[in-house]
């Protein structure tokens, strides 16, 4: 883990060297990885969408024939989530409301009114080894982890801060759907506001990365820690290499 972690510093250093970004450069980078953010993330989740097909329905507004309804809304939702980080990264904190904002961009298409709300039902989720809160505790529960980032943060490296509040949300999983999608778009915004590029889970490694998450609700967080920090390691190789490409 020290060793990938010095590495992403390494490489994050290169990063800084090439600063400032030539504008152009920068857009066609910033739209490189919202789509294959948005892709992976959704894809994820079981979203049918392909890679070029997320392109076209967030770039060009199309649809694609055979496709569900609800596939094309959860591409333009998380592109309009991913955003939202951006804006939000130019800040050095995270607030409660932020953490909802990212939810209601990317799900009041599919629900105007579980949008950015915290759930009032009891979820059980499918091949996890863990029952998340009652509902009732989701306001104490979502409080608690807010207030408890700063000091997160300065105890962990970036790259283990930003794993640590994915997993924290997902275990509390307030929402009624899209808590993986928020959890990864959280842990990509601690990313972006201390310089870091974002990290992006291939499909390719689904099983992977549920098994490692799954590991942390029995306590068991390193093996996901040390899958973030091997994401994060090939993202930043990624982006140093279109920078200097």
């Amino acid at each position: 883990m020290k060793d990938t972690l010095r590495k992403i510093d390494l490489l994050k250093s290169k990063i800084d060297s090439c600063r400032p970004i030539d504008t152009h450069l920068l857009k066609q980078l910033r739209e490189y990885f919202r789509i294959g953010m948005t892709y992976s993330s959704n894809a994820l989740e079981g979203n049918s969408l392909t890679e070029t097909e997320t392109k076209i329905v967030i770039e060009d507004g199309m649809t694609i024939g055979g496709k569900p309804l609800k596939d094309h809304m959860e591409a333009l939702g998380h592109a309009e989530a991913y955003d939202l980080l951006s804006r939000l990264a130019k800040h050095k904190d995270i607030a409660e409301a932020n953490v909802k904002e990212l939810h209601q961009l990317f799900y009041y298409r599919i629900d105007q009114v579980q949008a950015g709300k915290y759930r009032k039902q009891k979820v059980i989720i499918t091949a996890a080894n863990f029952i998340p809160p009652a509902s009732d505790r989701l306001p104490d529960l979502m409080k608690s982890f807010i207030e408890g980032m700063p000091g997160m943060q300065g105890k962990n490296h970036p790259v283990e801060f930003a794993a640590i509040i994915h997993k924290e949300l997902v275990t509390i999983h307030p929402f009624i759907d899209g808590n993986g999608r928020v959890a990864r778009l959280l842990m990509n915004l601690a990313l972006l506001q201390e310089g870091y590029p974002i990290a992006v889970i291939p499909p390719v490694l689904r099983s992977e990365y549920l098994n490692t998450l799954n590991k942390t609700h029995k306590g068991i967080d390193k093996p996901f820690m040390n899958f973030i920090a091997g994401v994060c390691h090939e993202l930043a190789k990624e982006y140093l290499k279109l920078l200097e490409g």
